[in-house]
């Protein structure tokens, strides 16, 4: 390229075209991480055109918002690289990370992967949602996606990559209030009675009494519950996570990650709580009660494990001490509603239940909230009804207070 160097730091211009007939300029724009000097070429048709180019640029420098060098990229490496990454460094949850990259892959990736970000209209984004929907995918489906794709957009624009986000234009679909299950007082009762005939029915008593999330009440161990003070720190959760293959090169070793000789990262795994939120439940006197019995049968069997023992502190574990799976879990759950002769609901539901029965005995919203570990409130709202009793006792009382008794 021919030209006149202005300055150190200035910008250079050809004054001829080259040999493809396009007008060049290089455009000083700081350093790179590694110290050296971070020079952008710019190539176009006219010099009238470069010069354009070029002032885009010197704006941006002096502003203070650097484009990445290199080409853009486009919606697939940036999310790649978002959840890869910027997310993993933050701490995100490895199941949450997951299932980012399960909704990137199977919808994001073959609707907008190929465009770059800088060509991403709201338009494109409206109606990569309306095909999602007419397929079939629910509209919490839809606004998950939505979050994923607005959240790297969003970094992308505070990093200067993007002068705005496409997605703050687009409004995702509502999402109806959830119908959710709940046991009653009567039903929570016979539960209770039917797992007394089984292993670890503390587990179940906890489940309903305290609103454990299934992680939550496996993942218990006894070096976080404190029987003479009534407390249980609820710290940590027990998840599965699929294995990651080790391999080098996957395609060569030609197994699924479970199968892979140098796995890792898989399987029954100890977690902090859903949003790293630590909360302290205040047991009873008779669920106290329960858990001493629980620990006194538990080290019955421990004696007849004998060196078949594997000690992992849990307070539910199976007859060996290893982790209960929450497959295995579900399916003891399962066996107790039929043994019960109750309708099946999922396991979430006891921690429903726990907080409809904790408002049926007229516990405030906020005690309730604590109980359930929300950090919001209105989550606490969304994840309870008003029994009907109370609702008519209420309508009674502003009846009364209105129009006379």
């Amino acid at each position: 390229m021919t030209g006149t160097r202005r300055g150190n730091r200035e910008s250079t211009f050809s004054t001829k075209p080259n040999k493809n007939g396009r007008y060049e300029a290089k455009v000083w724009m700081g350093t790179r991480p590694d110290g050296r000097p971070d020079r952008r070429h710019v190539e176009r048709k006219t010099l009238a055109a470069v010069r354009k180019r070029v002032r885009e640029l010197e704006r941006q420098r002096d502003a203070g918002v650097v484009p990445g060098a290199g080409k853009i990229p486009t919606v697939q490496q940036m999310l790649e690289r978002h959840i890869g990454v910027v997310l993993v460094q933050r701490g995100r949850a490895p199941r949450t990370i997951l299932d980012y990259q399960s909704k990137c892959r199977n919808d994001i990736y073959p609707a907008l992967g190929g465009q770059r970000i800088d060509r991403l209209l709201p338009e494109h984004i409206e109606d990569f949602y309306a095909k999602l929907l007419k397929d079939g995918h629910a509209a919490a489906h839809v606004v998950k996606v939505h979050a994923i794709l607005s959240s790297a957009l969003g970094e992308q624009v505070r990093r200067g990559q993007l002068t705005r986000n496409p997605c703050a234009l687009v409004q995702p679909p509502r999402i109806l209030q959830r119908e959710v299950t709940a046991l009653t007082l009567e039903q929570a009762r016979t539960v209770l009675e039917a797992a007394q005939k089984r292993r670890n029915p503390a587990r179940w008593a906890v489940g309903l009494a305290v609103g454990l999330r299934q992680g939550e009440a496996l993942g218990l161990r006894w070096s976080y519950v404190d029987l003479d003070a009534g407390e249980a720190r609820i710290w940590h959760q027990l998840q599965i996570l699929p294995w990651q293959h080790g391999c080098a090169d996957p395609a060569k070793c030609g197994k699924r990650g479970a199968d892979c000789p140098a796995r890792h990262s898989g399987g029954l795994v100890f977690r902090p709580t859903k949003e790293n939120r630590r909360k302290t439940a205040r047991l009873s006197a008779v669920l106290v009660n329960l858990l001493k019995a629980h620990r006194e049968a538990q080290g019955a069997e421990r004696e007849a494990a004998m060196d078949l023992w594997e000690d992992y502190d849990l307070v539910f574990c199976q007859p060996n001490g290893r982790p209960i799976g929450p497959r295995a879990d579900w399916g003891e759950w399962k066996a107790i509603l039929e043994a019960a002769g109750i309708a099946h609901v999922g396991v979430h539901a006891m921690r429903h239940s726990a907080a409809t029965l904790a408002l049926a005995e007229g516990i405030p919203l906020p005690v309730v909230q604590e109980l359930l570990g929300h950090s919001d409130i209105r989550v606490t709202r969304g994840y309870t009804h008003v029994p009907s009793a109370l609702a008519a006792d209420a309508a009674d009382r502003m009846g009364a207070a209105l129009l006379g008794p």
